[in-house]
């Protein structure tokens, strides 16, 4: 399935295709399209494998694609002289382990991605206490990694990755080690950043919960996008609702016994209506979870 592509996109991707190894070659993206519109919320979901980071790491100049191209602020980044530079102004990176320094407070951590690029100490040290108040962390500036909850300091991650205002945000799997009270606070921070500063974010995800404060969550399996659907929308919403119930488990199951009488079954066998809708419903669950 290829995402359609739109004119105000600050991402975008054009058949962009990864293969690993030579001996056994392994395609973790296949001619993958994409398009991501500036202030935009996009999750990505799928079972381990499916190409989910490594389209996160293309989109992060953190790879280079076998073929196909990745375009950022219409910046073809096969064209970018130094990948650092680009990087640091206009990415930020958040993961589900934060990879601060240990030796280093908060406001130190925040710090690192300005190292290099002219601002005096002074201003680094501003920055950083301005971005700790914006993830309401400024009174634990002094503080060391150890010192600090799990949340807290995926919070520290966040404003490391926001020092240098970039506008895009990529996220993989941000409250895969968290609880489910600070992952849901670090969703919300993420969000509230998207609302009040326009920064556009890419989440990888296996939390639905998660993945539903975007506004746009694709699905990857086989290093495609098999499947998009926009949050809220009445159709979709129907869907997920009758992939939770009984009915929708039995069509997920591929059950014809149960379902034996109805138009999705002919002759002992799932009709094609019926392994289209099975397919679906998967697609809507968490049944693709590691």
């Amino acid at each position: 399935m290829n995402t359609k592509t739109a004119s105000g996109a600050i991402l975008t991707v054009k058949r962009l295709t990864k293969v690993y190894g030579t001996a056994v070659p392994v395609r973790a993206l296949d001619e993958v399209d994409l398009s991501v519109e500036a202030g935009e919320i996009v999750a990505v979901m799928g079972p381990s494998g499916s190409g989910k980071s490594t389209l996160l790491n293309m989109l992060g100049a953190l790879d280079r694609p076998t073929s196909g191209c990745v375009m950022i602020e219409g910046n073809d980044l096969d064209g970018v002289r130094d990948l650092d530079a680009f990087r640091a102004l206009t990415l930020g990176f958040v993961f589900q382990m934060h990879n601060l320094i240990p030796t280093l407070t908060a406001a130190e951590n925040v710090q690192v991605p300005m190292k290099g690029r002219g601002a005096r100490r002074r201003r680094q040290h501003e920055r950083a206490m301005e971005m700790l108040e914006l993830v309401g962390l400024v009174e634990r500036a002094g503080h060391l990694p150890s010192q600090l909850s799990g949340g807290q300091r995926q919070r520290v991650a966040i404003a490391r990755a926001l020092v240098n205002e970039p506008r895009v945000i990529l996220a993989d799997e941000p409250t895969g080690n968290l609880d489910s009270v600070s992952g849901r606070e670090v969703i919300e921070l993420l969000v509230r950043l998207n609302r009040d500063r326009g920064t556009t974010i890419l989440i990888v995800t296996h939390d639905r919960n998660v993945a539903r404060s975007a506004q746009r969550i694709l699905q990857m399996n086989d290093g495609r996008i098999v499947h998009e659907h926009i949050v809220g929308d009445a159709l979709t919403e129907d869907l997920l609702a009758l992939a939770q119930s009984e009915l929708g488990r039995r069509i997920i199951a591929q059950d014809v016994d149960a379902l034996a009488g109805l138009p999705l079954v002919s002759d002992g066998r799932l009709t094609r209506m019926g392994a289209e809708l099975s397919a679906l419903l998967r697609s809507l669950t968490d049944e693709t979870r590691e």
